[in-house]
């Protein structure tokens, strides 16, 4: 299981990494660059977004690539079909993130069981409430994998708790309120914010939304377990090469 998985590492390391990336941006061959590039740098887990129209949880950078890999002709299943190759081919974990629309036209069984045939061990669907995704809940359940429920700076305690009775693997932390790729102060309001998260939840604690440095990192360890980086290895990959982000990931432990 992912949590375990995740108790495993964090006794070999102080914090984990985990990055995003938008599967099929530039291309799905230099995404599977990226994932060669991203493990051998030393990333513990791998969240892969399948493109969508209307990402509203994402900033410009983020909602560019999903326009530019949809413009480029991916599509659910190439990016499953990807997926899968992903997880044969490397051995850290393999996540999902999208938004419940893909769901919901693909069958929301018949996509939860082809993310397990994949190897897939979770997904992060951030429209999708508890109270409206007992299909989909039930369906993680019942091939065992994990759906990664998410807090947010404005998420009452009482809230988060019934988040959390629900959620498997980690809790995915938004460090501020927004969408993806701006800045993000680590601030004392920060750390009163994922001490609740973490009275809240006994999993493991991930922290994405803003991180852009070591310094981000190392603010977060002894906070949280999983530092997440999205947005900046984009910007990386577009500027310098995806060579540049392996060492900007070497660069943050």
């Amino acid at each position: 299981m992912l949590e375990n998985y995740l108790r495993t590492q964090l006794k070999k390391k102080k914090i984990l990494l985990m990055t995003h990336m938008v599967l099929g941006y530039p291309s799905f061959e230099a995404s599977m660059d990226l994932i060669d590039t991203m493990v051998h740098a030393g990333v513990d887990l791998i969240e892969l977004q399948i493109p969508f129209s209307e990402p509203i949880a994402d900033g410009p950078v983020i909602l560019r690539a999903n326009q530019e890999s949809l413009k480029r002709g991916a599509t659910v299943e190439k990016c499953l079909d990807f997926a899968a190759d992903a997880t044969l081919r490397f051995h850290i974990p393999f996540l999902i993130m999208t938004y419940y629309n893909i769901l919901f036209k693909y069958g929301v069984e018949a996509f939860v069981a082809r993310m397990a045939k994949t190897g897939l061990k979770g997904a992060i669907v951030p429209d999708l409430p508890p109270e409206e995704g007992h299909e989909y809940l039930k369906s993680m359940s019942d091939h065992a994998l994990s759906p990664v429920l998410i807090f947010s700076p404005t998420t009452p305690l009482a809230r988060m708790q019934y988040l959390s009775d629900f959620a498997k693997g980690f809790v995915y932390c938004v460090a501020r309120k927004g969408v993806t790729g701006a800045k993000t102060d680590f601030t004392l309001a920060l750390d009163d914010y994922l001490a609740q998260c973490r009275k809240a939840s006994p999993l493991p604690l991930a922290v994405g939304f803003g991180l852009k440095e070591k310094a981000d990192v190392d603010y977060l360890t002894g906070k949280a377990d999983i530092a997440v980086i999205g947005t900046q290895t984009i910007r990386i990959m577009e500027k310098d090469g995806i060579d540049a982000v392996g060492d900007f990931i070497q660069g943050l432990r």
